[in-house]
């Protein structure tokens, strides 16, 4: 039997993000169900920092999470473009770092942009995200620190008695740990009732994304571009080559996303309404689940009822932006220390 302080549950950035924050100052193990970490939401991330991106809730960690990133040089310059259709009574909150755009200037950056687009605002602080790097920087400072880490490890059921998790994997092995963290992403429901606690109603959703080629060239730093009304957005990947996303949401099951045909077509139709760039091919799509909590922000802290069960889940499409400073947050919760941001918008115990 295996014993610890710390079980986390999941290998994607929720879990590798907070093992790394605890930085070896409790024995921790990590297990990931697949056969590698990251395998689902955060290995089919868009990969882009967005401060406005997530609602007035999740920015201050988006803001937080950027000198991490940036020093370690994980951020590429992108810059962002939302654009609003004309004649229209589209109203947008426009948040602070965001600069108007007249359709002249429009044009000058999005060459071929149809009529419709009359106006928009530029937020030049959008970038890139290095997610492969941030990831593989976790689990590494989880192990440095004297963690654990364990691929095609699945919890099956865990009980709490005698002041400690007794857990089951798949494989019928026995662990035992001081506190169980739910860092499962999509999953999270599911190993909260395998766990006997009562879930959240944390919700997966699928996203689409499309990598396609145009007749075009010189896209490759073409800036994020989406529309206030979030139904879209799209970024130049190479020279010919764009990323699309229909910006859905659709429900679904926990499982290994995968895009469907008609959540293609519609990502196509978008585009095109957009731009007159031909498509000329698709190169390739997936799909992955961003998982919400029934207020969309994410849920950080204990269980109200469940003693020693840690909720660190429900990151929506916002946890590789958020990784530094939610890992932070999460961290100090679990080990009793006074956060560096108000923890009161991600306590579980605000869903009675």
């Amino acid at each position: 039997m295996v014993d610890t302080d710390i079980l986390i549950v999941g290998g994607g950035i929720a879990g590798a993000g907070l093992g790394a924050a605890l930085d070896g100052r409790r024995d921790t193990l990590l297990i990931e169900s697949e056969d590698h970490c990251g395998r689902h939401a955060t290995g089919r991330s868009a990969a882009f920092w967005l401060e406005n991106y997530g609602g007035p809730a999740v920015a201050p960690l988006t803001r937080a999470s950027r000198p991490f990133l940036a020093e370690r040089g994980w951020l590429s310059p992108r810059g962002a473009i939302h654009l609003e259709r004309g004649g229209t009574e589209e109203a947008f909150d426009r948040p602070m770092g965001l600069e108007p755009l007249d359709r002249a200037q429009l044009e000058a950056r999005i060459p071929g942009l149809r009529a419709q687009w009359q106006t928009g605002f530029s937020e030049p602080s959008c970038a890139d995200i290095d997610v492969a790097a941030l990831h593989a920087d976790c689990l590494a400072r989880l192990r440095r620190a004297g963690g654990a880490v364990r691929t095609g490890a699945a919890l099956a059921a865990a009980e709490r008695r005698g002041g400690r998790w007794h857990v089951t994997l798949d494989d019928g092995e026995k662990l035992t740990a001081s506190i169980l963290v739910d860092a499962a992403g999509a999953w999270a429901d599911d190993v909260a009732q395998r766990s006997g606690v009562m879930p959240i109603a944390i919700a997966p959703k699928r996203r689409t994304m499309i990598q396609f080629r145009v007749a075009r060239s010189g896209l490759s730093d073409l800036p994020l571009v989406t529309d206030v009304a979030a139904s879209f957005y799209f970024k130049g990947e190479s020279d010919r080559s764009i990323w699309l996303s229909p910006h859905d949401e659709i429900d679904s099951a926990p499982c290994d996303a995968a895009p469907e045909d008609i959540d293609i077509a519609t990502a196509i139709a978008r585009f095109e309404a957009v731009v007159d760039w031909p498509v000329e091919a698709v190169e390739r799509s997936w799909a992955g689940l961003r998982s919400f909590a029934p207020d969309r922000n994410p849920v950080y802290g204990f269980d109200r009822l469940a003693d020693g069960f840690f909720w660190c889940a429900g990151q929506g499409g916002f946890g590789i932006q958020t990784a530094p400073a939610a890992s932070a947050l999460a961290a100090a919760l679990l080990l009793g220390e006074a956060p560096a941001l108000d923890p009161a918008a991600f306590d579980p115990t605000r869903f009675g």
